[in-house]
């Protein structure tokens, strides 16, 4: 790919908004309701709306909030109204990030500090189920912070035993997600604010996908196990803005109990020559139009348009998981209680992820994960309208499946069982570090399967598409 180099003369607005347009054609189709993750969109009015309310603030910058009160209000409006939504008191408090991932990064470096100032901990350990989200494992690398990883149960949730058994003078926070992203279900986080109380240690709620959901799913009458502030034991919770909060891309919460504790957050310098310094996140400059566009999302939804669209997902939710288990062949994993699932092959010869292959080759965007292998789905509003074609392409895809065994063993399916039973997870990260080597080096090359000049092509080539697949 020959090098894009800045033009010698600037163009015109209209030519380059038309390029623009023709970049985005072999991306996903998510506003037909054909991918199941990576996206939560409500249609072209609420998108256009979004895009009005963050244009007013593009250029407005949250790195000083003294200066953009306008920012400053938004993001303290939206911090105590999501603190209601999770049954925080007049104490809770937090900010705005930039997404689930610093949401998360912030809980582990506030944790290590404050385990470090009140315990003198040298050593920090971090207790996570298996089926956490990857953010965490990469907070742990990035702060020096070991992750301790505990088993899920038969239902895939947190083993309550077992964490208890792993809390040591070390720990210096428990995970419990509400739902994890892999299977869609709520850890035991009554139980497992029981251990933190016991323990005095801090437990964090990762509701980064339910946050802005679970609530209105339990006021429609759904049973959802306890998992906000009315835990005792639960000290923070972050929850996504730009997924079920149905805001612009860029926008998460992370709220914590009292500011005893958030404070640990908090990083100030007083030595800089640029004058004393202090940012409440990872980030400096914070982007106007992310957090001008949760306030108004927030605003426009209101309470009835949650609960409306929790009404609808939940509705569509079942109708899909039932579809799916009445498939000879299919099973969905434990009892999910929200819009996220999983669903696996129970016969041996059923190859699920070359069932992904053939629906992707009907046209949906199919998300695989592994340890079970299973393909994923995340509902929302607009796949309340594709639910039967969706089913009918799967059992389809099931039926061509089973009469051509051997798919199972070529293309896409190939790779991703092989690369899900690989013992040597090590040569499988030197793959995927060569992949990322070379979509993010100096040319900035895309993954093409077809593409044999790629020096990273056959296992790093693979690899990559299983990689990306597995994002959320």
């Amino acid at each position: 790919m020959k090098t894009k180099i800045l033009p010698e003369q600037g163009r015109d607005f209209e030519a380059v908004l038309d390029e623009l347009k023709t970049f985005g054609e072999n991306d996903p189709d998510y506003k037909t309701a054909r991918t199941w993750s990576l996206v939560y969109y409500l249609g072209e009015e609420h998108a256009e709306f979004l895009n009005r309310a963050g244009a007013m603030y593009a250029s407005a910058n949250g790195l000083n909030p003294m200066a953009f009160k306008s920012l400053k209000r938004f993001e303290t409006e939206v911090i105590r109204m999501t603190a209601d939504i999770l049954s925080g008191d007049d104490d809770a408090c937090g900010i705005l990030t930039s997404g689930g991932t610093e949401s998360c990064l912030l809980a582990v470096k506030t944790y290590r500090d404050m385990a470090r100032k009140k315990r003198r901990v040298r050593y920090p350990e971090m207790i996570l189920p298996s089926s956490a989200h990857v953010a965490w494992e990469k907070g742990a690398q990035y702060f020096g912070v070991k992750p301790v990883r505990i088993p899920v149960d038969e239902g895939f949730r947190a083993d309550v035993e077992k964490v208890r058994k792993a809390v040591n003078k070390n720990t210096v926070m428990i995970l419990g997600s509400a739902p994890g992203y892999p299977h869609g279900v709520v850890d035991p986080i009554s139980e497992l604010g029981e251990i933190a109380l016991e323990k005095n240690i801090p437990l964090h709620v990762d509701a980064c996908v339910g946050g802005y959901l679970l609530p209105f799913v339990e006021q429609l009458g759904y049973p959802v196990p306890p998992f906000d502030f009315r835990v005792p034991g639960v000290t923070s919770i972050s929850a996504d803005t730009h997924k079920y909060g149905y805001s612009a891309k860029g926008a998460s919460v992370i709220l914590y109990r009292n500011m005893d504790i958030m404070e640990h957050q908090i990083f100030v310098s007083t030595e800089w020559p640029g004058g004393i310094f202090a940012s409440p996140g990872l980030l400096g400059t914070r982007p106007g139009s992310s957090i001008a566009a949760a306030w108004a999302a927030m605003q426009a939804m209101g309470k009835d348009g949650y609960t409306s669209h929790a009404e609808k997902i939940m509705s569509t939710t079942a109708t899909l998981i039932k579809g799916v288990n009445a498939i000879e062949g299919l099973q969905v994993l434990g009892r999910p209680e929200m819009s996220l699932f999983a669903y696996r092959s129970v016969e041996k010869k059923l190859g699920i992820y070359a069932v992904g292959d053939q629906m992707e080759k009907r046209g949906w965007h199919i998300d695989r994960q592994q340890k079970p292998e299973c393909l994923h789905a995340m509902v929302t509003p607009m796949h309340q309208a594709v639910t039967d074609q969706y089913l009918t392409d799967l059992a389809g895809s099931v039926a061509y499946v089973r009469a051509n065994p051997k798919l199972s063993a070529q293309g896409g399916a190939a790779t991703y069982g092989m690369v899900s039973k690989v013992p040597f997870r090590k040569m499988v990260k030197k793959n995927v570090l060569e992949m990322m080597r070379e979509m993010y080096g100096p040319r900035g090359q895309a993954l093409n399967l077809g593409d044999r000049d790629s020096k990273s092509r056959g296992w790093a080539d693979r690899l990559g598409r299983l990689f990306l697949r597995f994002g959320s």
